[in-house]
């Protein structure tokens, strides 16, 4: 039996209070495994006050983020799972006053791990401001099944 496609929108719907809508991430895109997140500009986020240049934690949550919905797209469902490791390297500052949007892929999944990638940037993919790669664990079955099968 197929599953429906995963809906990421009540994430971004439902969930106020949650870390990702507090630091104002929203729903850019989405494909065949991969989904796109923005993060606008915010001055409380500014991790250095002389340059306004935002502080790096707020970029690593949109990553987790990002790669974390991009699992569940390719999975097709929502399927419970924790951040097994997520290493990403920080290739220069964002430029202060634009939308960082990062982009997280699955591009290969088994039973309990999903491996992902994905980069950020401010407008131009092609000058990323970090690269990510990363597995997640399933930790979990999904709601309403009672076996965690799809």
């Amino acid at each position: 039996m197929s599953q429906p496609a995963f809906d990421p929108t009540p994430f971004f719907r439902d969930r106020p209070g949650h870390h990702g809508t507090t630091l104002g991430i929203g729903w850019h895109g989405q494909g065949d495994g991969w989904v796109e997140l923005a993060l606008p500009y915010d001055p409380a986020q500014i991790g250095d006050l002389d340059s306004g240049v935002i502080a790096s934690g707020p970029i690593l949550t949109l990553m987790d983020q990002a790669t974390s919905l991009a699992v569940w797209m390719k999975r097709g469902a929502f399927l419970p799972h924790a951040t097994l490791d997520l290493r990403i390297d920080y290739l220069r500052a964002a430029t202060p006053g634009r939308t960082v949007i990062g982009r997280g892929e699955c591009y290969r999944l088994t039973h309990s791990i999903a491996f992902v990638r994905g980069q950020a940037h401010d407008g131009d993919p092609d000058d990323p401001l970090a690269h990510v790669a990363g597995t997640f664990m399933v930790t979990g079955k999904a709601p309403g099944t009672a076996t965690g099968e799809r």
